[in-house]
């Protein structure tokens, strides 16, 4: 059974920092792709980050050069590094896999920017 769990949001001022860490069980991380979505308030589900098996990594637009996406394989969990926050980076952030053909998503862990 995959599961996946979130940790490390909270409240930030603008141009704060969080690291939010993704633990998995049921999977082996450097074998599968692994990505980090949000969503924010009103809007739909978007992804900022991902790695491959291959450790491929791509962000989104609006992310690059702040926030950074990395695995520690020993302790099967991903982060993303998030930097220079802006209150339009308000959302609940998921951590995200997929496994023979099926998506397994975390709870979610809620990320505040003030400003």
């Amino acid at each position: 059974q995959v599961q996946l769990v979130e940790s490390g949001g909270g409240l930030v001022q603008a141009g704060g920092s969080l690291r939010l860490s993704c633990a998995a069980s049921g999977i082996i991380i450097s074998f599968n792709a692994m990505g980090w979505y949000r969503q924010g308030p009103g809007q739909q589900r978007e992804l900022v980050a991902s790695i491959t098996a291959g450790g491929s990594i791509r962000y989104a637009d609006s992310v690059k050069g702040r926030f950074t996406i990395s695995r520690d394989n020993a302790k099967n969990t991903v982060y993303l590094q998030m930097n220079s926050l802006k209150p339009e980076d308000t959302a609940v952030y998921y951590c995200s896999t997929t496994r023979r053909l099926l998506d397994y998503w975390g709870q979610g862990t809620q990320v505040t920017v003030s400003s």
